[in-house]
């Protein structure tokens, strides 16, 4: 038996906030409705709705154009994300929708990762690949990026510290020989 109930937030898989979808009665008793993520569609409930999606209307228009616009300013970004890779260009841990939140962030967007979703899931290779960006209910943006290799500078920098910390270790080993004598 199914049962219609009004999202109150949006629900990844379900759908977005003020939608009016149909679940099984369980779902929607024992999960959505007391979580706060829905109310029952009663007849009342969908007139509310449908006032208040009328007043939002005009408001709307003017949401929806400026993310059509970040979405424009998105397509003809160009986004690299180094990460430590082997030889064979298989990365030490992965990418995912939180590195490009921050590389996002870092280009002057503020978009949060819940909006993000890097298709086909985390990167573990280097190479070019997409991910979707949710700017509006409306407003989709397919976002490429590159994920390229960390620069060697970088790594020769790590590399040049690494022999100054094991100096005083090799120190105290001469030590402990020298009292051992």
């Amino acid at each position: 038996m199914a049962m219609e109930i009004i999202l109150l937030k949006d629900v990844p898989n379900l759908g977005f906030k003020d939608d009016v979808v149909k679940v099984k009665n369980g779902y929607a008793r024992n999960y959505l409705i007391p979580q706060g993520f829905a109310r029952l569609a009663t007849p009342g409930a969908k007139k509310e709705l449908a006032e208040k999606l009328r007043q939002r209307a005009h408001k709307e228009k003017d949401i929806i154009e400026n993310a059509r616009k970040t979405a424009e300013k998105l397509q003809a970004l160009e986004i690299k994300i180094p990460a430590k890779a082997g030889k064979l260009g298989k990365l030490f841990g992965s990418v995912n929708n939180a590195d490009l939140e921050k590389a996002l962030n870092e280009a002057g967007f503020d978009i949060e990762r819940k909006y993000i979703k890097v298709v086909g899931g985390n990167v573990k290779r280097l190479g070019k690949y997409t991910a979707i960006v949710r700017l509006h209910r409306e407003v989709v943006v397919e976002l490429p990026f590159e994920v390229t290799k960390l620069e060697e500078a970088q790594s020769g920098e790590a590399k040049a510290e690494t022999p100054a910390e094991s100096q005083p270790a090799k120190e105290q080993t001469q030590e402990n020989s020298e009292k051992a004598e």
